[in-house]
């Protein structure tokens, strides 16, 4: 029988930062929203009129920290702002398979990100959450 809605383990993530990959092995959560910015218009004559114009993508993903790769990304960051003032992008992509069988692909682009999250306790697994911006979603296949 063939699965008929998607479910969480139907997403995978691939992280890409100035052009290199991220080890981000264990991806337990990933969150997108669209982000609009609206337009109104209130004629004399008529109904109020609104248009939500495409503004960026802001979302988040978490990990099961398996390796200092996010550490690592966010040390560098810091460290090419401070020394040269450069901030570089990422892009994500999200790989998504259909209950059909078939794969979407979708890329966000000019990503920045910062790290939310990043609690350690004792006999706890370490989840680290990564907030991002995108300024767009571009669907590949």
């Amino acid at each position: 029988m063939a699965k008929p809605y998607s479910i969480g383990r139907d997403c995978r993530i691939t992280f890409l930062w100035n052009g290199q990959r991220i080890d981000i092995r264990d991806v337990t959560s990933f969150v997108a929203s669209q982000e609009t910015q609206a337009l109104r218009a209130n004629p004399l004559n008529g109904t109020p009129l609104e248009f939500n114009v495409p503004n960026g993508w802001r979302g988040s993903f978490q990990i099961a920290r398996a390796n200092a790769a996010l550490d690592n990304l966010i040390a560098a960051i810091e460290t090419s702002y401070w020394n040269a003032g450069i901030i570089g992008s990422g892009i994500i992509y999200q790989y998504i398979t259909e209950a059909d069988g078939t794969t979407s692909t979708w890329e966000y682009n000019n990503v920045s990100v910062n790290l939310q999250n990043d609690t350690w306790q004792a006999d706890h697994m370490i989840h680290q959450k990564i907030q991002f911006f995108a300024s767009t979603r571009v669907k590949i296949s």
